[in-house]
């Protein structure tokens, strides 16, 4: 019979554990000792349960769908787009369900530097947090050149600069108060994506089912003659590059979703809150996504002219309004392009949010400048929220037509961090999964279990490797286009180059799975 061992909170912070064999160490998940929010420096647990619910559903549902998924019909058609969605959903099923794991079981407010640092390796650590922090300080200012975009559907007269200005200072201003205030805002935020996506679907059914102006009763024409789209190649290749790019752009999509790891950090009572939301990913990826392009696709003709001519941040690049205007209703464009105002400003706020509690998570572990641990007297990192501003001033390159080439070059080169992070997250969820059966963990000690492990993190690490790869296949097909091929490769040469530096420069060691103060410690 097996000897089970319970570790107060000051056993954790000081000892050094070291499991013996036919020993079972049980930890207190108590929530005094996981609620350290009254600790001076550190991140307040005040999301409320139903922002972190909301978030789950609906927080990272950005314009890769509503606008994006456009390109991957016309590219390779209806039935491209759905596998390719569905595929890459099951990937991230796997891997916010992994992270939603490792997040219920020790929670922690060090972003996602902090568990590939504590399972793996720091030299991993130091990589997965700077590679999710550039991600979003370039993403930032991509999306306040969007919403400038959009609001020039109406006032073509007046600069996008205006715009961008405006709403730099309305994101810092609200990312500068206690972060109920945030949660709140994206509370709403993800409702009115939610009602603006639900009507788009009853749109499209309805027009597909005939009840538009038109009174044309589509059905599954198009899924019949034009299921799967020919792309760069004719013939079978062709078919097969067609659902790749469908593949690559529904992750382009779904990427941003796991940033309610983040929010995990700030989340009352993780035990529980962080499994319920953590399932909750399953209801967004089967209806808002896949379910989506589902309908899309019986709605819109791959080979649709005003499909093919689309292009930009406002409502004419939605598949959802050319669907809308094919069916000659009138109105409802305008509208879509006001709630895609939401859509993008939501997605600008939040890359501000992601941006300083990743440089807070960095500056934890001795990545980055202590001096981004400072919190005002909100509980907000605010040297981080303005550090991570400043990158909001790279939209101002958009003003001028030279100056965005570059931009845009800039921006295509870091979408794959995105996908790296995922890669991250499931080679610390392996390290962590590792440990727990190495040490013996007991089942009732884990609040959450992913099912299927180690198997599903050995499938969708194997995918996304694949993905990441092969991401810019299109540098190489019928000729090279060496710009495609850096800006498709230039984010994995940077990624890899951070973690041959810290490894080298700090010596760092592999994690051993028998550290029991790596998997037990949750004062790191």
């Amino acid at each position: 019979m097996s000897k089970v061992k319970n570790l107060s909170e000051d056993s954790l912070k000081d000892a050094k554990l070291s499991p013996i064999e036919g020993e079972v160490i049980h930890v207190s998940t108590s929530m005094e000792m996981l609620d350290l929010e009254d600790e001076p420096g550190r991140l307040k647990r005040d999301f409320k349960a139903r922002h972190v619910n909301m978030l789950a559903i609906a927080g990272a549902i950005g314009t890769g769908l509503i606008i994006g998924s456009g390109t991957g019909l016309k590219r390779g058609g209806p039935a491209s787009l759905f596998l390719g969605y569905l595929f890459t959903g099951s990937l991230l099923m796997v891997v916010l369900m992994s992270l939603g794991e490792m997040a219920a079981f020790s929670p922690m407010d060090k972003a996602f530097s902090g568990y590939p640092s504590r399972y793996v390796d720091q030299a991993l650590g130091f990589a997965a947090g700077w590679n999710y922090f550039f991600k979003y300080a370039i993403v930032l200012p991509a999306n306040l050149t969007a919403v400038g975009l959009i609001i020039q559907y109406w006032r073509k007269d007046l600069n996008v600069g205006i715009f961008i200005t405006v709403f730099l200072v309305a994101i810092i201003v609200v990312n500068w108060f206690n972060v109920k205030f945030y949660g709140e805002l994206e509370f709403w935020s993800a409702a009115a994506k939610l009602i603006t996506l639900t009507i788009c679907f009853i749109t499209c059914i309805v027009i597909t089912c005939g009840g538009s102006p038109t009174n044309q009763t589509i059905g599954f024409q198009y899924w019949r003659e034009e299921a799967f789209q020919e792309y760069l190649v004719d013939g079978g290749t062709g078919r097969f590059l067609g659902w790749w790019a469908c593949v690559i752009q529904a992750c382009f999509a779904y990427v941003g979703s796991e940033a309610v790891g983040v929010v995990f950090g700030e989340t009352p009572d993780p035990k529980k809150n962080i499994p319920k939301a953590s399932k909750q990913v399953l209801f967004r990826i089967a209806f808002f996504y896949i379910f989506g392009v589902f309908i899309l696709g019986l709605a819109v003709s791959p080979t649709n002219p005003l499909l093919a001519q689309a292009s930009g941040s406002n409502a004419s690049a939605s598949p959802f309004v050319i669907a809308i205007k094919t069916a000659e209703i009138k109105v409802l464009p305008g509208f879509i392009n006001g709630c895609l105002l939401i859509f993008v400003g939501s997605s600008a706020n939040t890359d501000l949010y992601l941006g300083s509690r990743t440089l807070y998570g960095l500056a934890k572990d001795n990545f980055a400048p202590k001096i981004f641990l400072k919190l005002n007297s909100n509980g907000v990192p605010f040297i981080g929220c303005v550090f991570t501003a400043l990158f909001g001033l790279l939209a101002y390159m958009n003003c001028s037509d030279s100056s965005a080439v570059v931009f845009g070059y800039f921006s295509s080169a870091v979408t794959v961090f995105g996908i790296l992070n995922w890669l991250n997250i499931m080679i610390a969820y392996l390290g962590y999964y590792q440990m727990t059966v190495v040490q013996k963990v007991s089942r009732d000690d884990i609040p959450f279990r992913m099912w299927g492990q180690p198997y599903t993190a050995y499938y969708a690490i194997g995918c996304i490797s694949l993905i990441t790869f092969f991401n810019g296949y299109n540098a190489f097909i019928t000729s090279f286009h060496y710009k495609s091929f850096i800006t498709s490769y230039i984010g994995i040469a940077a990624y890899l180059i951070m973690i041959a530096f810290w490894k080298l420069y700090h010596k760092t060691q592999r994690v051993s799975s028998d550290d029991a103060n790596a998997l037990f410690n949750y004062r790191m």
